[in-house]
C-alpha cells in the first residue's frame, strides 16, 4: 500500500512586511501618546517653535489614519479603539497645559467655551461610568466633527494667538457630540464601542432584543 504524500500546510507564517503593517495602527497611537509631553516641553519656556504646529498636524493625521489603516487591514479591536480614545484625552490634556504656558491671555479670553467643553466631556464620562462602570469609546461621527473643530481652534491659538470664534464652534460641536454619546449610552444596554450615531445605537439595540440578547422592556 502506497504511503500518502504529506500535504503542505495551508497556514503560512506571516511575512515580516505584513507583520510590520499590522503594527502601524498601534504605532500611530503610540506616536500621538509620545507627542503630548514633547509639545509641552516645546512650550515650557512660554513660547512655541514652528515645530509645535508640525507636531499638532502629525498628531491629527495619526488620529485619522490609525483607524483607517486598522479597518483596511481588519485589525480593529476593542483594545486598540480604547487605547485610541484614551490617547486622545491624554494628548489634548498636554495641549491645554502647553496653551496655558504659552498663550495664557488667549486661554483666559476663551475660558467660557473651553470650560463648557470640559464640563460636557465630564458629564459624558459620568453617565458612562454610572451605567457601565467604564468609559465609552464610540468614535461617532459627531466625535470626528468635534475633533476637526478642536484641531482648527488649536491651530488658530498656537499659530495666530487667537482662538476666538473657533473655540465657540468647537464648543458647539462638543455639546453636540456629548449629547449624541449620552443618548447612545442611555440606549444601549451593554457596553459597545465604535457606534457611529444614536441611530445606529437604536438599530443595534433593536437587533439585540430581537435576538434575545437583552430583555425587551415592554
Amino acid at each position: 500500500m502506497q504511503a500518502s504524500t504529506p500535504q503542505p500546510s495551508s497556514t503560512r507564517p506571516r511575512s515580516r512586511p505584513a507583520s510590520l503593517w499590522c503594527s502601524v495602527p498601534a504605532l500611530l497611537v503610540a506616536l500621538r501618546f509620545a507627542l503630548g509631553p514633547v509639545l509641552f516641553l516645546d512650550a515650557a519656556d512660554g513660547a512655541t517653535s514652528p515645530w509645535f504646529l508640525v507636531g499638532l498636524v502629525v498628531a491629527f493625521l495619526s488620529d485619522i489614519f490609525d483607524g483607517v489603516i486598522a479597518r483596511r487591514l481588519s485589525l480593529v479591536s476593542t483594545r486598540l479603539r480604547e487605547a485610541d480614545g484614551h490617547t486622545d484625552v491624554w494628548f489634548y490634556a498636554w495641549v491645554v497645559a502647553s496653551a496655558w504656558q504659552s498663550h495664557q491671555e488667549a486661554m483666559i479670553a476663551a475660558a467660557l467655551p473651553i470650560l463648557l467643553m470640559v464640563a460636557a466631556q465630564l458629564l459624558s464620562w459620568l453617565v458612562d461610568w454610572l451605567k457601565y462602570r467604564q468609559l465609552c469609546n464610540y468614535h461617532a461621527y459627531s466625535a470626528k466633527l468635534w475633533g476637526i473643530t478642536l484641531f482648527v481652534a488649536t491651530v488658530a491659538l498656537f499659530g495666530f494667538d487667537s482662538g476666538g470664534v473657533f473655540f465657540w464652534v468647537a464648543a458647539a460641536a462638543g455639546v453636540l457630540c456629548v449629547t449624541d454619546e449620552i443618548a447612545m449610552t442611555l440606549t444601549l444596554d451593554t457596553w459597545t464601542c465604535d457606534v457611529p450615531s444614536v441611530f445606529h445605537a437604536r438599530r443595534l439595540q433593536a437587533q439585540a432584543r430581537a435576538a434575545g440578547l437583552v430583555a425587551d422592556p415592554r
